[in-house]
């Protein structure tokens, strides 16, 4: 691996911000400083000094974000997206999709086989989410939420639905079909006014993170993500 490759995936900077490092001496490799940023290392061999603090290069990052409203679930666009949150990490990826004016938990990844282990529909991954909708729903309205809707020709499956007040719930998907929170109270003649994701399989929202911030995940938490992939 490249030198410079290895100091953007550890975060040190973009590959334009390593390259200056490298030229005035700052990088070292195994106790020698870096003659060029394209030098040719092994990242889990060698060490990787910058300052004199050592750099651990992880081949897949995973971060908790609770994403603010405003801003698009996507790597690039015409508008905020939450790559602009966390703008240090490159090669990252939201972990499914989030609508613009939807908030809470968002799972950035640049591991693409877990990824595609929690979005894909044959492994049923429980998404929960907090709800506030404009009209108090009827017990007739509750059992169609739980038995499954079909509304404009798109089959929904059966959801949890966890009464907090007349209008809010928790609801617990395994699907996520596009727009599917919004479709359901849609067809209920009801309007979804906020929605937060609280959850996404064993991963629950770091309440502790205000809009728009985020922390890594702990091993534990990885661990969990992973369980039920292959080895």
């Amino acid at each position: 691996m490249r030198l410079d490759r290895m100091l953007s995936d550890a975060h040190a900077g973009t590959r334009s911000q390593v390259k200056k490092l490298v030229k005035e001496g700052r990088v070292c490799i195994n106790g020698v400083t870096a003659k060029a940023s394209s030098m040719q290392i092994d990242p889990y061999q060698d060490v990787i000094t910058l300052d004199g603090e050592r750099l651990n290069y992880e081949e897949h990052v995973y971060l908790m974000l609770n994403k603010p409203a405003g801003y698009i679930s996507a790597t690039k666009g015409n508008v905020p997206t939450v790559m602009d949150l966390i703008p240090q990490y490159k090669g990252m990826f939201p972990c499914g999709r989030l609508d613009k004016d939807t908030e809470g938990l968002l799972l950035m990844t640049n591991d693409g086989p877990l990824a595609h282990h929690l979005l894909s529909p044959h492994h049923h991954v429980e998404k929960e989410y907090y709800v506030e909708h404009k009209l108090p729903l009827t017990d007739e309205d509750i059992h169609s939420i739980e038995t499954g809707i079909t509304f404009q020709s798109v089959t929904y499956r059966p959801a949890r639905y966890e009464k907090i007040s007349d209008t809010s719930c928790h609801l617990t998907i395994r699907e996520g079909k596009y727009h599917e929170i919004k479709m359901i109270f849609e067809s209920l003649g009801d309007k979804v006014v906020y929605l937060k994701r609280l959850r996404m399989k064993n991963l629950r929202l770091d309440e502790t993170l205000k809009p728009g911030q985020y922390r890594p995940l702990t091993d534990q938490e990885i661990e969990d993500l992973k369980e039920g992939m292959p080895r």
